[in-house]
């Protein structure tokens, strides 16, 4: 072999010339290609079976993640399935129609099951992707480290929506409210309308559409659920006859329990309580009744109209009334006749003297 091309072989780039040019690139032969393909194969042939082992154990964990995420996925779609038909059977019973709301129920039941799939896809494909990584022999605890230490800066810039995702959450799984509830959430009341892991909405009174973050919500008082109370204060005179108004109250409150819808709204029977403050002129009575949630208002309007209605037929006086009012115009003021005191009235005050007028004095011609 010649000298060039065992230079060539040995990785020896060839001297320059003594007049500086370069010589032309030295062609290489067939045999060193050959070496080349040689020692290619060789190198291949010996590292084909750990390349064929890392293959076949990332195809091993992609499919095994994939096939995890898949079934677990399924399962928790069937568990809401479920959580959603067990909701319509509770609607067609007689109770359950008026407690339960399918809607609320198939709203709280798809946003726990897109949370479940979230949590589990992350948590499947993460670790998936970390044995991955680590079957290229690649140093994990430098990349964790600084996972950490983003995730840190990202909770610490987004705490207010971390803050809103996780109320969220537990507000849901906890069933704290729903669709159709009408809420007191403390910055804004009205009827939800929607459920969400971030924002509630809310339908006012007037009709308007509240935003309300979750993370900013200290207290709920939820109006829909349970039960509700109907409270009705009548205040009549001092005088009238105690027995003759509990007789016309309950009179009111047995017709009001046996007609439609009031039967339905009422869940219970129209109580009257008592005396619940006695004052001189005028004392109050107390009027309960347990009423369907949200109906707590309208039964109480209705009550009020019949009361008054009863009390007018059976002329019992109601403080503020119309028969106070006449009465209080029949009787005469003892004080209209009496003229208030005043200084002018004595002719010898003070007050009089300066504002009687000065008298003219005229002079007396002079004696002859």
């Amino acid at each position: 072999m010649s000298l060039p091309v065992v230079q060539l072989a040995a990785g020896a780039s060839p001297s320059p010339s003594p007049s500086g040019s370069t010589s032309p690139a030295a062609v290489p032969s067939l045999q060193d290609a050959q070496e080349s393909a040689t020692n290619a194969a060789s190198w291949v042939e010996q590292n084909w079976s750990t390349w064929l082992a890392m293959g076949l154990q990332i195809l091993l964990v992609v499919v095994v993640a994939v096939t995890l995420r898949a079934v677990v996925r399924r399962a928790i779609t069937q568990l809401i399935e479920r959580m959603t038909r067990s909701a319509q059977t509770a609607e067609g019973s007689a109770l359950g129609g008026l407690l339960v709301n399918v809607e609320r129920r198939r709203q709280r039941a798809a946003a726990i099951g897109s949370v479940l799939r979230s949590v589990a896809s992350f948590l499947i494909l993460g670790t998936a992707a970390l044995m991955v990584l680590s079957t290229f022999k690649i140093n994990l605890a430098p990349l964790l480290a600084s996972a950490g230490v983003a995730g840190v800066a990202i909770g610490f810039g987004a705490r207010n929506l971390v803050t809103d995702f996780l109320s969220g959450v537990f507000m849901i799984l906890e069933d704290q409210y729903g669709v159709g509830d009408v809420i007191d959430a403390g910055v804004a009341s009205g009827e939800v309308i929607e459920v969400g892991l971030r924002v509630t909405k809310l339908r006012g009174a007037d009709g308007e559409i509240w935003y309300v973050r979750n993370g900013e919500v200290k207290r709920i008082g939820n109006l829909s659920q349970g039960w509700a109370t109907a409270g009705v204060d009548v205040t009549v005179k001092a005088s009238e006859d105690l027995d003759r108004v509990k007789a016309t109250l309950d009179e009111v409150a047995e017709k009001m329990t046996k007609e439609e819808p009031w039967n339905e709204l009422l869940w219970g029977p129209v109580e009257v309580l008592g005396l619940d403050s006695v004052l001189i002129d005028s004392m109050v009575v107390r009027v309960t009744a347990r009423t369907m949630p949200g109906k707590s208002v309208t039964v109480e309007r209705e009550l009020r109209w019949r009361i008054k209605r009863a009390f007018d037929a059976a002329s019992i006086r109601i403080v503020g009334g119309a028969t106070a009012l006449e009465d209080a115009e029949a009787t005469p003021d003892p004080m209209a006749a009496m003229a208030a005191p005043s200084a002018y009235s004595n002719a010898d005050s003070p007050q009089t003297a300066a504002a009687s007028p000065i008298a003219v004095q005229r002079s007396t011609p002079p004696a002859k």
